[in-house]
């Protein structure tokens, strides 16, 4: 028999998306004979220790029986329970300043931990995420400053919502003017922002038409490394080169940015690698965004004005491109920025939903059984007291 705990999230602010919904309990007890889950009783999950009674799945307070413990977010390191194997993001990899004694604690008790970050396949793509969700939000709060700045329609905040299907209803009644919006990247983040646009039946044109054509409707481009980085050379741009030395290429951002309203950024960013813009770009009158609705939320990063992260109860603030300061929300003159680190959480039920999807998928079958493929062995970060190969470069963090 293996059991496997779902924890309460005790990390404050806590956050309400859980690994498996009550209905999906069920289908990995029915699909994966001799597994047993069991619920730490919570107030705070999106869905309530009653829905999970009611579907037949046992809540206890006391889950140190359990063979897998199972959370979304960090667990607060007095409470890990030593010599335990854990499933959660435990953003320790890139060596979090403010993660530092969790790690320590992860390996003083000597628990086996397994980053949902680092569940990859034999290629090194990740297998699951929350990226989906991050995208759909991040791109319907820029859609939504958009609105408030201009005074033109109010749009419900998305953690109001009961689910996607009445945030879309809502964003359908609106009435988007002919501006331009660009979306970067190409993966999760991307793709979920795109659901977005098309639940406002908003037009996809290419970099071309988005460059030189005017629109009697709202559209949107979808812009890829290549798409705005050039070779500092002048040699034509390869994509092994930009993923490989990516300190060698320049931005040319620029030119979309100065016919652009709303920009929604959800491409990966490597530190090496030129920002989109500069401040002092953004400060030339030829500067044409007025909203930035960063989902990748990386501070000092891609993008210059995003030095603080906003929260989904205080989505937006201003900054203002001449002073290089940052205002109260949509003052007259500024940019305004979202900037939240936790965006899947504004749609819990259904972020969850998609995210348990995948975990039964493609990552159950190796944690209840044996892990032929290696996948469960790549994302161990720590066990037993020890640092995994993959990941002594976390030695001095560690210690």
């Amino acid at each position: 028999m293996k059991t496997i705990g779902i924890i309460r999230e005790e990390k404050f602010p806590h956050d309400k998306r859980v690994p498996f919904t009550p209905a999906q309990c069920v289908q990995i007890q029915k699909e994966f004979p001799g597994t047993k889950i069991l619920v730490q009783p919570s107030p705070w999950r999106c869905y309530t220790d009653e829905e999970y009674t009611h579907a037949g799945i046992e809540l206890t307070e006391d889950i140190s029986s359990c063979d897998v413990l199972m959370g979304v977010k960090e667990v607060p390191y007095d409470k890990l329970i030593p010599g335990k194997k854990y499933l959660f993001f435990s953003h320790t990899i890139k060596k979090q300043p403010h993660n530092k004694p969790l790690m320590k604690a992860l390996i003083g008790k000597k628990v086996s931990m397994v980053d949902y970050e680092c569940l990859v396949d034999t290629e090194g793509n990740r297998v699951i995420g929350f990226g989906r969700y991050a995208g759909i939000v991040g791109a319907y709060n820029g859609i939504m400053g958009y609105g408030i700045m201009y005074n033109l329609f109010n749009l419900k905040p998305a953690q109001l919502s009961h689910d996607k299907k009445e945030l879309f209803e809502g964003l359908s009644k609106i009435g988007i003017p002919n501006i331009k919006i660009i979306i970067t990247g190409s993966g999760r983040v991307a793709n979920g922002a795109e659901e977005t646009m098309g639940a406002m039946n908003i037009r996809k044109v290419t970099p071309y038409e988005f460059l030189n054509y005017s629109f009697r409707e709202p559209v949107y481009v979808q812009l890829h490394s290549h798409d705005y980085n050039e070779a500092i050379d002048g040699k034509p741009f390869s994509k092994y080169d930009f993923y490989n030395e990516p300190q060698k290429f320049k931005s040319a951002f620029l030119k979309y940015a100065s016919v652009c309203d709303v920009l929604i950024h959800c491409a990966f960013w490597d530190p090496r690698a030129p920002k989109l813009f500069t401040k002092k770009q953004m400060s030339d009158p030829g500067f044409h965004i007025s909203v930035i609705a960063d989902v990748t939320c990386d501070m000092d990063g891609s993008i210059p004005s995003t030095t603080k992260p906003t929260t989904i109860e205080d989505k937006f603030y201003a900054y203002n491109p001449i002073t290089e300061s940052i205002e109260p929300a949509f003052t007259q003159g500024t940019i305004t920025v979202m900037a939240i680190d936790n965006l899947p959480c504004e749609l819990p039920r259904d972020a969850s939903e998609g995210f348990g999807k995948h975990l039964i998928e493609r990552v159950v079958p190796s944690l209840t059984g044996e892990d032929t493929n290696g996948l469960i062995e790549r994302a161990t970060i720590c066990s037993e007291g020890k640092l995994m190969p993959r990941f002594e470069y976390l030695k001095d963090y560690a210690e």
